[in-house]
């Protein structure tokens, strides 16, 4: 599991049958600066620090058939242990599914 900052949005015209509906966005991995896209159906803004987890774990977090997301926004940080700092306020939360 990643802690990141989401950092834009990944606009995208097309995409393949059997994504669910959400959003790619690009977030940079704390400590680290890489940063990489994930798809979020949380909806989480810009700035906003969420918990990102990769591989087949993203995968197996929808139903059914796994479409080919490797990167899945799974949580926002109102709050962490290192920082004390509070995070922009919650977007939507859904519940889990595994």
């Amino acid at each position: 599991m990643l802690r990141a900052v989401v950092t834009g949005n990944v606009w995208s015209s097309r995409r393949i049958d059997g994504l669910p509906s959400g959003a790619f966005l690009e977030v940079e991995v704390a400590g680290s600066g890489s940063r990489l896209v994930a798809f979020d159906v949380l909806g989480s803004g810009v700035g906003e620090s969420v918990l990102v987890v990769q591989g087949s774990v993203a995968a197996a977090w929808f139903p059914g058939t796994p479409p080919p997301v490797d990167a899945l926004v799974i949580g926002s940080i109102d709050t962490s242990g290192t920082d004390g700092e509070a995070a922009p306020p919650a977007g939507s939360r859904i519940p889990g599914r595994r």
